[in-house]
């Protein structure tokens, strides 16, 4: 198995893309993106359709060793019951196992960048039998690393992060106002080597996209207010992710390393994001 590959800084999310996703994968592949995230989660992920897209993009210039493949275990109470990946009867870390040769399956290959766990467990024991059988994976060379995802709690991750044998590399959360923009749980992830990747990340922000900080910024560097976002998260070491259909705005999403925002402009658009945001979390 080929060494761990960095995280790119910038994902391309396949959910709600139903019979689209095989196309729309392979064209952000071959536009320029590296990453790719998705779930063993038929009801919001057509799994097999991004290992399609991914083998149509395949050829002389592009391997699979270039690329990440992140995909995840969603728990039982977050799959569809008619459409459910592994055996819905079985213990967890069988699950576990079922949903990652799954995985492979659907996406063609024979490891997986990271696994992460869609959601946390209900109960402390069934979290520590699924974190045990991603960390199997591990063992066993499949997977490269390990992560959660939907994880709003700074307690929750604390405790997960110490009684973990193999710790998360990965948190994977919605980004808005709600949480506070997740600011306790960034600074514990910058803290301990966690890459935080961020998703809904303009789709719950368009007061961000539409403050004058941010317009005066976008029009200073030529840019869109989404680049710019998504440019000042990059420089904090957040990773976004895209889920865009349109050809144009997968363009301009890569395009966000084509330009640096100073470090009093990045500080600017950062304290949007963390502010209080009391308004927000009630």
């Amino acid at each position: 198995m080929p060494h761990p590959l960095p995280i790119p800084p910038i994902l391309y999310g396949t959910a709600w893309k139903q019979d689209a996703t095989a196309g729309f994968v392979t064209q952000a592949l071959k536009l320029g993106f590296r990453g790719i995230d998705t779930a063993c989660q038929p009801k919001h992920y057509d799994e097999a359709g991004t290992g399609a897209g991914i083998a149509a993009a395949l050829g002389p210039t592009l391997d699979r060793t270039a690329l990440y493949l992140q995909t995840k275990y969603t728990p039982l109470d977050g799959q569809d019951p008619a459409r459910v990946p592994y055996d819905p009867h079985a213990k967890v870390a069988e699950q576990v196992a079922q949903s990652f040769a799954v995985s492979r399956r659907n996406l063609r290959t024979d490891y997986i960048d990271a696994l992460v766990l869609h959601s946390p467990m209900p109960t402390a024991a069934e979290q520590a039998e699924a974190w045990g059988a991603m960390e199997a994976l591990v063992d066993a060379g499949g997977v490269h690393r390990i992560g959660i995802s939907n994880c709003y709690d700074p307690d929750f991750l604390r405790r997960l992060h110490r009684a973990a044998r193999i710790k998360p590399a990965v948190l994977q959360n919605r980004f808005h106002a709600r949480t506070g923009h997740d600011r306790e749980i960034r600074a514990f992830c910058r803290d301990q080597g966690i890459v935080y990747q961020s998703f809904w990340t303009l789709t719950a922000n368009p007061h961000l996209l539409a403050h004058a900080a941010v317009l005066a910024l976008a029009a200073k560097h030529a840019r869109t207010p989404a680049q710019i976002l998504f440019r000042a998260l990059t420089q904090e070491g957040v990773v976004p992710l895209t889920g865009t259909r349109s050809e144009t705005h997968m363009r301009e999403d890569l395009a966000i390393f084509e330009f640096e925002l100073s470090e009093e402009e990045r500080a600017a658009v950062a304290t949007l994001w963390n502010a209080g945001n009391e308004k927000g979390r009630r």
